[in-house]
């Protein structure tokens, strides 16, 4: 019998054979992204919430570039590489990933989700990957979110001290 090294970190050729493996055997692929750049109590919470909805949680990351295309200059605080190390750490996360671009669409147009999950300051139709995970017959779950609890704010209180 072959021992095989799994690491949870892969790159998108290898998420997408994984997901077809777990597709074949039946599993519920849930997919989610974001910058996760100071993890927190409430990444870990929506996290498991995510992993609930189906069998298979795959988290994409985005890259240093895109986080600060998306939140500014003195974003990333913690560099693509840790945040990845990070979330593949956790129990409920089955697979991590980065992407360079503003929105995750090609992750998902290639590994075609069962379920796409998306914190609770969105709305499912507003997203501008929603007609494509509905394209294929993939269905987007709104999750809520705990209240407080942000980088964002996490990193206020930090320079306000």
């Amino acid at each position: 019998m072959t021992c095989f090294n799994f690491s949870p970190i892969v790159s998108l050729e290898e998420a997408l054979a994984i997901c077809n493996i777990w597709k074949a055997a039946d599993h519920t692929v849930v997919f989610t992204n974001g910058c996760f750049d100071i993890l927190h109590a409430g990444h870990v919470s929506y996290l498991n919430d995510a992993k609930a909805l189906g069998s298979k949680l795959v988290v994409a990351v985005n890259s240093d570039a895109s986080v600060q295309a998306l939140k500014g200059p003195t974003r990333p605080i913690v560099p693509c590489d840790y945040r990845k190390i990070l979330l593949s750490s956790l129990r409920c996360v089955d697979l991590v990933l980065d992407f360079q671009e503003d929105t995750p669409n090609a992750v998902i147009e290639t590994l075609q989700p069962n379920i796409h999950c998306k914190g609770g300051d969105y709305i499912a139709e507003k997203l501008p990957e929603y007609p494509l995970v509905k394209s294929y017959g993939g269905s987007v779950v709104i999750l809520p979110f705990v209240d407080g609890l942000s980088t964002s704010a996490i990193i206020k209180k930090i320079n306000s001290k």
